[in-house]
């Protein structure tokens, strides 16, 4: 047992039985009520429903369900901890879904990591629910999985770890070039890591207008001239378009004007000290960021961490219940770039009129923020003609 285990600390009695309960929106106080909400009368419905499967929206609660789906290989700062470890970090995601939009979602942790087996339970289990939400899958495999599942399903499928993460730092880093007086085109990014928060960092920044993206890796720059690259990695050099030389993130970061961490490596004062004035630092490892935050406030106009106790928390919670609820809103069937885009420029204008060094985002409390996002990618899922009544 864990010498760090004491059941009688605030942290375990808050975990004790578990987060999440499932109670009946019929109040089920005599015999009508309950021939009402089982048998007979639930016959009908069932019937119904077997008649026109597309009842089933109106009549279960399956078109606002979410799937939190992981398989226990890339938890938080702890890696590949299992699936049964895994389950208090998936209710606490599903406890977040329902407090900042409504939105109603079931842990599920898999005793498989083969990437066939993941996608088959998936696939199987996907009748029962509106949107599926992959969480702490480690890479590469995670980026077959969304793929496929995309593929395969007719719900939004969304991998947090990517694109709630890109969503976010996307937002952030519009309102820091703001208060830096840039704008992203004029932007020379950074990007410490290759794994599924780099990549789709890189992507939705591109997508963005960002001037230009180098991408680092625990042995340099990304760039297609490496023989040792995988093929999602050779993607990324392509996308990027980095010179083909050996370089480190020092290198990389001489005359840089951001830096995005998501990998947990450790980048030293030497090299933070090459990146040009007023330059931008996002530190997003936890619980230890990539550069310490003193040293980061010692070059940069604008630092943002993932942490809670710092300004400037880049959090996934800001993006992802907003964005279900959204798809959900619209029917939509997919979750596209243009509802990530979307729902990046609705996180940053919440605070578009208060926006300060130490003000890039909004707080995860901010009332605005699942509101204003659920709106915009529900404008953009129609816009983009992906709902089910297209």
């Amino acid at each position: 047992m864990s010498a760090s285990f004491d059941p009688n600390s605030p942290v375990f009695k808050s975990h004790e039985g578990g987060k999440l309960v499932v109670r009946s929106t019929i109040a089920l106080t005599g015999r009508d009520a309950l021939s009402l909400a089982y048998t007979p009368g639930v016959a009908e419905v069932s019937s119904a429903i077997a008649a026109d499967e597309r009842l089933a929206a109106t009549y279960t609660w399956r078109a606002r369900l979410v799937a939190v789906v992981s398989d226990g290989t890339a938890v938080l700062g702890l890696g590949d901890i299992g699936p049964a470890a895994a389950l208090p970090v998936m209710e606490g995601k599903c406890a977040l879904f329902q407090e900042f939009a409504g939105v109603n979602a079931v842990p599920i942790v898999l005793s498989t990591t083969d990437t066939n087996e993941i996608i088959d339970t998936i696939v199987r289990i996907a009748p029962s629910f509106g949107g599926i939400n992959l969480e702490d899958i480690s890479a590469p495999r995670c980026f077959e999985i969304e793929s496929r599942l995309r593929e395969l399903l007719p719900i939004p499928v969304f991998h947090d770890d990517q694109h709630g993460t890109a969503i976010v730092a996307l937002a952030a880093l519009r309102n820091a070039a703001t208060v830096t007086g840039r704008g992203l085109a004029d932007l020379r990014v950074v990007v410490s890591g290759a794994g599924a928060a780099g990549v789709a960092c890189t992507k939705i920044l591109l997508q963005a207008g960002v001037g230009s993206i180098v991408v680092a890796d625990s042995r340099g720059v990304v760039h297609s001239g490496r023989e040792d690259l995988t093929p999602v990695k050779q993607a990324l050099a392509a996308l990027t378009g980095a010179p083909a030389r050996n370089a480190s993130i020092a290198e990389a970061l001489r005359g840089a004007d951001v830096f995005l961490g998501v990998s947990g490596g450790v980048v030293d004062e030497a090299a933070v000290s090459g990146m040009n004035a007023d330059a931008i630092i996002f530190a997003l490892a936890n619980p230890t960021p990539e550069v310490n935050p003193e040293i980061a406030h010692r070059y940069a106009a604008v630092v943002a961490t993932g942490r809670s106790d710092l300004p400037n928390q880049i959090n996934n919670v800001l993006a992802f219940p907003g964005v279900f609820a959204g798809a959900f809103d619209a029917g939509a069937t997919q979750i596209t770039e243009g509802m990530k885009l979307a729902a990046a420029e609705a996180i940053g204008s919440v605070i578009q009129d208060g926006i300060t060094a130490d003000h890039i985002v909004p707080t995860p409390f901010d009332p605005r923020v699942a509101p204003a996002v659920r709106i915009a990618v529900a404008a953009q899922a129609r816009l983009d003609g992906v709902c089910s009544t297209d």
